[in-house]
């Protein structure tokens, strides 16, 4: 496995970008307090699962609208300006998401 060259330490969001992210954890945030809820209220295990199972579902649409735009930017322009390393950074990403 590669080992991650940390090619950027940040990166610039637009407004709108940075609203459509967080929107998402919100709604992923209040999934967990319901799961919370429910966990406190003694609800029936399935119930539970079908919940968390949702959740996953959010994260991972998340992490996909994320790597989306993370591979239209960061990828696309450090590849235009010849730093073929952040191919190995992404593959690496890559890697740790699909565990």
């Amino acid at each position: 496995m590669a080992k991650c060259c940390r090619c950027h330490d940040s990166k610039q969001r637009t407004d709108d970008e940075k609203k459509r992210l967080i929107n998402r954890l919100n709604r992923i945030e209040g999934q967990i307090r319901g799961i919370k809820g429910m966990v406190e209220r003694d609800a029936y295990c399935p119930d539970i699962m079908v919940q968390a199972a949702a959740v996953t579902a959010a994260v991972n649409s998340f992490n996909k609208e994320l790597l989306g735009t993370h591979i239209r930017t960061c990828v696309a322009d450090d590849i235009r300006e010849g730093k073929d390393e952040v191919i190995d950074e992404l593959l690496d990403t890559l890697q740790r998401l699909m565990k």
